[in-house]
């Protein structure tokens, strides 16, 4: 019987390891409201999200994957893009968990659960 529990712990494990790190995306929100989608990140990314403050008093974010380099930075967006005219600042902080940069949530609950059901299920049919 505790063999089967291993088991059943160490492929749980393994799924939460191979899993891509999934994250809110937004591209420009103003004041709070910053409209969504759930996105997958490449290898070597972290969710983000970023806080800034255009043209002295207007609030914006973005939120979404970004290279574990450019974390922790603040950034100038210009106008044009080529250009040196400053729009705003953004300071973009990273987070390592599933959908870490959105509301509240529990980050690898469904995997904890599905675990502990199986590790129960396993207790009973033993």
């Amino acid at each position: 019987m505790n063999r089967i529990v291993l088991l059943l712990f160490v492929v749980g494990v393994c799924f939460s390891l191979g899993q891509a790190l999934q994250c809110y995306q937004c591209s420009l929100g103003l004041f709070k409201l910053c409209i969504t989608k759930m996105v997958t990140c490449a290898e070597g990314e972290l969710c983000f999200r970023g806080k800034g403050t255009a043209v002295g008093f207007l609030d914006v974010s973005m939120k979404g994957c970004l290279a574990k380099a450019d974390c922790d930075t603040t950034t100038d967006v210009n106008f044009p893009s080529s250009g040196n005219t400053t729009i705003y600042k953004m300071t973009k902080t990273c987070c390592d968990s599933d959908l870490c940069n959105g509301a509240p949530a529990i980050s690898s609950g469904p995997l904890i659960l599905s675990t502990i059901a199986a590790l129960l299920l396993a207790n009973m049919l033993v």
